[in-house]
């Protein structure tokens, strides 16, 4: 009874909209409503409503539908009682996702054998285009392989392309697009809008090829469902503007752009072998497609993803991304930009409120809550984060999330919190939660491997872990095994439905009318731990100061002209010490909106976003500002005035790009380290010097050492930089090693390990580590200067990544080896040398070819793996 009065209102709500002719059902009913395998092709998201609202009176089928799109408020409900089979989305569950694919096809085979009615989308997913697009996929051809005796019905769906939950104007959103039909039916006063004509045709073909390859099945099908191309189809909501159907182009398909040259022997031999292994075809040509040609379905194609992120390292698309063997040979080599249109979701019109042109200040105050506080106090409304997952946040609505999940925080027995998360604003909400909490948040850089981040946790007695699971399956794809803390993680996904209702309503309250609970809040004075890059060595755990951090914050924002009016892009993960104070503790503490994207390998998306949210304020390291600039569309970046760079040289070729490409911004190189907070020198704005490193900030003194006998060295002059001020930390947690610090004139200094110069008018410029320069013949050989030389010769500006890497071997007597996945020779290299007038002491003794430069998270190369 229940389900005849659902079924009753949801046919009554989508006559509001639509109206829906059928043909050929009553024939398919005439001989019997049991043991039916219903195929229909997936032109929007609505599709399946109307079928299940239609069928299940008479038919009941079960459906094999995506887990996330049936995990909504009612809709989860409904599917619950329709039986529905669930099956995850590899993006989101990574390698877990195709055992559960194969298990809700087995329990559908075993339905369907037992005179069960099953509903299956043959392609997998809704339409990306005009055309329905099945390729090789084999959920059709395995149930009936099972059940070779059940009756198939082809359903044609025409007239659902092109409306709001379809993909023909970008992703839909479901929530959004119910919003809009509703407001739009009051309008038309609930029974006069335009209506979108839709026909569902029901058809038992007597010559389907049921015991025909997968290959001729799907052709079969794929020419039944396109007969009639039904093209991008608009219908108004409201009639005022119209009620005459248009036309509208079709979306442009994303493809895979090459951003460098030839594929090594070895990456080309990988491929070609797994590939064997995944089809058993032993022969390819680049230009074969992967479902056409080689039969792969979105099983193999997931299983090549996997084995991509696995053996290569490099973050793949998704399966739809890759559509020949050499795109994949592209993707094994990171050789690739995703050159499709970036589809954004609607922006919240509050993010683009003018807030003038008032120069941003931190106020005062001793932690970044309290500045925060007092910040959401002038600004409660105002949108300051944003993401394309959480949407836009106020500062009352994340002092609300904070007020919620600062009860579930204060369960955490240790003082300790682990955040293991990318730039988001979750993770904005999560380090402030912690804090309010009284707990230590520790930033986790997964990026170090298991073994380091295992470590690092027993040592500092790390309980609990602030995570997402789609980082936890997106880690495990790429072999990076946290089996050893699973039992620590806290699923952010999750902590919804732990929190209970009274404290959700008391929170919700309390964020309107009373603060004081946050206010009075026990803030623990260390900000975070973060932890060295281990670049070198392991990694150290660095404890900073909520002074240290506003200390160098404050430094950075009284030199360089930021405006409340001005928007941030964060991208650089929150366990970086330049994300953390560049991007999370300005936006909550200099009020300067802040909208995040996790992944940097995504150019092509952060070009886009930058654009889209009007970004004005760019900060990067040079490996994925080069990555945006290049992949950046013509106008995509006209809008950014100030670019800041740092944690690695930046080459001579991004300079001329960001001319090029960002022709109103000011680009500002600095340099700083984590125990500093990390920024120690930056140029200046209204006279930068490229290719330097700046001035020293206001707040620090230093001094000049010789790196061999430790005397001091007037400036101007080169040496080792120590550094001293209320940024620097005090001290590593848990280390033995020798001391970093250096009583100098009765003030400790901090010894960065780099070697500098400054100039007369007090400008450094980077030399190198000091870790990275070998004593050759009686002189200090700096290895970064002969990178540089080499740089001018190898490095084109389609690179993305580091190409060549120089190191020294152990021993008595040590030699240069130069790492590079160029074809080169010694002779060549050493003639780029000697041209630059470098000694001999500074040539090459053997070059290593190697498929590509090992890199840490943050982009820079990682001489550890490489020693």
């Amino acid at each position: 009874m229940l389900d005849a009065v659902i079924r009753t209102i949801v046919i009554w709500l989508l006559r509001l909209r639509y109206r829906v002719r059928f043909t050929g059902l009553d024939a398919i009913t005439s001989k019997g409503t049991s043991g039916i395998l219903f195929l229909p092709n997936h032109q929007a998201l609505i599709d399946p409503v109307i079928l299940m609202a239609h069928l299940h009176g008479t038919f009941a089928p079960r459906a094999i539908a995506d887990k996330d799109q049936i995990d909504r408020p009612v809709v989860r409900w409904c599917a619950k009682r329709m039986r529905v089979l669930p099956i995850p989305h590899i993006g989101t569950y990574g390698s877990t996702a195709r055992t559960d694919i194969e298990t809700a096809l087995d329990a559908s085979g075993q339905a369907l054998c037992s005179g069960e009615n099953i509903l299956i989308y043959p392609a997998g997913q809704v339409y990306r285009s005009c055309l329905e697009n099945i390729g090789a996929n084999s959920s059709v051809e395995r149930l009936l392989q099972r059940c070779p005796n059940s009756r198939v019905v082809l359903v044609k769906i025409c007239g659902l392309w092109g409306s709001s939950f379809s993909w023909a104007a970008g992703q839909p959103s479901v929530g959004r697009t119910l919003i809009k039909g509703f407001f739009s039916l009051l309008a038309c006063g609930i029974f006069f809008a335009p209506r979108r004509e839709v026909s569902i045709e029901f058809v038992e073909p007597n010559d389907l090829p049921i015991s025909a390859d997968r290959n001729t099945l799907n052709r079969y099908l794929e020419n039944f469902y396109n007969q009639n191309i039904q093209h991008n189809l608009y219908v108004p909501y409201t009639f005022w503007r119209g009620t005459t159907p248009k036309i509208l182009a079709e979306p442009v398909a994303p493809t895979l752009q090459a951003i460098a040259g030839k594929i090594t022997p070895t990456t080309r031999l990988a491929v070609f072998e797994y590939l064997t292994k995944l089809t058993g075809i032993k022969t390819f040509q680049d230009s074969d497609h992967l479902a056409r040609d080689l039969g792969m379905d979105s099983l193999a194609r997931t299983d090549l993803i996997l084995w991509l992120e696995k053996e290569f390292g490099f973050p793949q698309s998704d399966t739809d991304a890759l559509q020949t063997v050499g795109d994949v040979m592209l993707a094994a080599a990171g050789q690739f930009i995703y050159a499709g249109p970036a589809k954004l979701k609607p922006i919240d019109h509050r993010w683009f409120k003018d807030y003038g042109r008032r120069s941003i200040v931190v106020p005062d105050g001793k932690s970044i809550p309290e500045i925060f506080l007092k910040q959401a106090r002038r600004f409660p409304s105002k949108v300051i984060l944003a993401d394309q997952t959480s949407g836009a946040k106020t500062y009352r609505q994340i002092i609300t999330a904070c007020l919620a999940l600062k009860y579930e925080f204060e369960k955490v027995e240790s003082r300790y919190l682990g955040i293991m998360l990318p730039a988001s604003v979750a993770a904005d909400i999560f380090y402030l939660a912690a804090t309010f909490a009284g707990k230590i948040p520790v930033m986790i850089n997964w990026t170090t491997g298991s073994r380091n981040i295992v470590t690092s946790l027993d040592d500092l007695g790390v309980r609990r872990i602030v995570t997402a699971q789609s980082l936890v399956s997106r880690l495990a794809i790429q072999g990076i095994d946290l089996s050893a803390v699973a039992d620590r993680f806290i699923i952010a996904e999750r902590l919804g439905q732990r929190i209970n209702l009274w404290t959700k309503i008391r929170a919700f309250i309390n964020g309107y009318l009373n603060w004081n609970e946050l206010k009075r809040a026990d803030i623990h004075n260390t900000a975070a731990v973060l932890f060295t890059s281990g670049s070198e060595t392991l990694p150290k755990a660095v404890p900073l100061t909520h002074m240290n951090i506003l200390t160098n914050l404050r430094d950075v924002v009284t030199g360089v002209d930021v405006y409340e009016n001005d928007r941030l892009i964060g991208f650089l993960p929150p366990f970086h010490s330049f994300g953390l104070t560049a991007t999370v503790a300005t936006a909550l503490c200099g009020a300067i909106q802040t909208v995040y994207h996790p992944n940097p390998m995504e150019p092509a998306v952060l070009s886009r976003i930058i654009e889209a949210y009007r970004v004005s304020f760019l900060v990067g390291t040079p490996t994925f500002l080069n990555g945006i600039v290049r992949a950046a569309a013509a106008d995509e970046l006209k809008q950014l005035r100030l670019v800041v760079t740092g944690a690695e040289k930046c080459p001579d070729t991004l300079y001329s790009a960001i001319t090029e490409k960002c022709p109103n911004a000011i680009m500002l190189e600095g340099y700083g380290v984590t125990e500093c907070s990390p920024i120690i020198t930056m140029n200046d704005y209204n006279a930068p010097k490229p290719f330097t490193i700046g001035k020293l900030l206001s707040s620090l003194d230093y001094r000049l050492i010789d790196p061999e006998t430790f005397s001091f060295i007037t400036s101007p002059g080169t040496g080792l930089l120590c550094v001293a001020g209320q940024s620097v930390f005090d001290g590593y947690i848990n280390y033995s090693g020798a001391s970093p610090f250096m009583d100098i004139d009765g003030k400790r200094f901090y010894c960065t390990g780099d070697i500098v110069t400054v100039d007369a008018d007090g400008v450094f410029t980077f030399k190198g580590r000091l870790k990275r320069f070998v004593k050759l013949g009686g002189e200090m050989i700096s290895l970064p200067a002969i990178e540089a030389v080499l740089e001018k010769h190898l490095v084109s500006d389609k690179d993305q990544g580091p190409i060549l890497a120089v190191e020294s071997d152990s021993g008595e007597n040590p030699e240069l080896v130069l790492f590079t996945i160029r074809d080169i020779d010694r002779e060549t290299v050493n003639n780029y040398i000697r041209s630059a007038g470098l000694s001999g002491l500074h040539n090459i003794r053997r070059v290593i070819k190697v498929e590509s430069i090992p890199t840490l998270g943050t982009g820079k190369t990682d001489y550890r793996e490489l020693k």
